[in-house]
């Protein structure tokens, strides 16, 4: 790295994967890269697979989790990964942080690296959290000198001083999340490498936290690589983006294009048949077969104006017999950001889905939103939402274009709404 600025550099990086049990490859495919090997050949194998797109079936029995990555990061940058599940943001991070090896390429950096991959990594359940920290910080690189030093900011900092001496097994995966966050930020790291465990904790560490990378970052010049599906805090936190589609990068730019061009590719997803949407969770018992934004009137409407009367129709497709006296239905309305801002569940609102058939309905009678682009994210599921009970659930469902009006007779129009209760109506058909 010729430029004193980059601090991280990786090149031409690909991972390939052999599906199946056997993770290596057969004994056959060991030999013929061996032989390979010797002859002062290329590994026959890297000419095979396909891109890392778990939405359609294979033929190959390799498959390229990362195709061919560049890119540079500066000191004291923060570089959002964005992308949606499986499109090989944390499998790059494994290998920036040195947990796994490229099948191609190499990345070089300058400096100690600090990874925050998964809840707990590097703790020893056994241990108290006090001696947790001298152990993640020895694995860190760190002196003890160094971590005895910054123990008392660390404690302070995760919020667990009463639990500090107490073995982390008995932790909640918050307490953990909390502690392993603070050795990582406080030990000193020229690069942290943050995958999405800050989901873990609560909003007040959230907080916290962001505005302890942003110190870091701003304030001391260090590098943070950070992937998160929290558009805002991406934007907020990030100075520049990559989104990463099936393995490969498909945008680079700042943390404002980037996530702009995220969102916009996942909206188009409102244009393909639902029935056809394989990004999706839940059982398949039944599926979300159309989506209908209803007037007053029960006429069809792609356009609302803040503050009327909107009807939700979602249809659906069964597939087994379910008892509908069970179901929990959930309709979020989110922004562009994917934050949620109106949330309706049937169980809160007490209705009964028992005589339901092929439809079910939210009405709502005042949609007080300002005018902007947002989207659905639909939720079915029993009564107990573990995750094997979950029905069907979708996001970026179908887009909601709410226009401004002048709610209050005076004035342009709707700009910041006083906090209100919407009211809303599940019904059935």
């Amino acid at each position: 790295m010729k430029n004193d600025n980059i601090i991280l550099k990786a090149s031409n990086i690909s991972k390939q994967y052999r599906l199946g049990l056997v993770g290596t490859g057969t004994i056959s495919h060991d030999l013929n890269r061996w032989w390979s090997k010797i002859r002062g050949k290329e590994d026959p194998y890297l000419k095979v697979g396909e891109s890392n797109d778990r939405s359609t079936k294979g033929e190959s029995q390799y498959v390229w989790a990362l195709k061919n990555i560049n890119f540079e990061v500066k000191r004291g940058e923060v570089l959002g990964i964005i992308g949606k599940n499986g499109a090989g943001k944390s499998t790059l991070l494994k290998i920036l942080s040195k947990v796994t090896g490229p099948t191609t390429g190499e990345i070089k950096t300058r400096g100690r690296i600090a990874s925050l991959l998964e809840v707990g990594t590097g703790f020893h359940g056994e241990m108290t959290g006090r001696e947790n920290v001298f152990l993640n910080g020895a694995i860190l690189g760190m002196t003890k000198k160094e971590i005895t030093s910054k123990i008392d900011e660390i404690i302070a900092f995760s919020g667990c001083e009463r639990y500090i001496d107490t073995p982390v097994k008995r932790y909640s995966s918050g307490m953990t999340v909390r502690l392993a966050f603070a050795v990582a930020a406080f030990l000193e790291p020229e690069i942290l490498v943050i995958d999405e465990v800050l989901a873990v904790g609560d909003a007040e560490f959230q907080k916290k936290a962001i505005g302890k990378m942003q110190d870091i970052s701003r304030g001391e010049g260090r590098t943070v690589l950070f992937v998160s599906h929290n558009m805002a805090a991406v934007k907020s936190l990030c100075t520049r983006g990559i989104v990463l589609e099936h393995g490969k990068v498909v945008f680079e730019g700042d943390q404002n294009e980037s996530v702009d061009y995220y969102l916009s590719a996942e909206n188009k997803k409102s244009k393909i048949d639902l029935l056809d949407r394989i990004d999706r969770a839940g059982n398949g018992q039944f599926k979300i077969k159309s989506i209908n934004l209803l007037n007053k009137n029960n006429n069809k409407i792609s356009e609302i104006v803040s503050g009327d009367y909107l009807k939700i129709e979602i249809e659906i497709e069964e597939y087994i017999k379910i008892d509908y006296s069970k179901l929990i239905a959930s309709i979020a309305i989110q922004d562009k950001n994917l934050n949620t801002v109106l949330l309706f569940s049937s169980d809160e609102i007490v209705s009964d889905f028992t005589t339901m058939k092929h439809a079910f309905y939210l009405t709502i009678p005042k949609l007080l939103l300002r005018g902007n682009l947002y989207s659905l994210r639909i939720v079915t599921t029993y009564k107990t939402t573990a995750s094997s009970n979950f029905i069907d659930v979708i996001d970026n469902a179908i887009e909601i274009n709410v226009l401004e009006n002048n709610l209050w007779g005076k004035g342009k129009g709707n700009r910041r709404l006083p906090q209100a209760i919407i009211h809303g109506e599940f019904t059935v058909e």
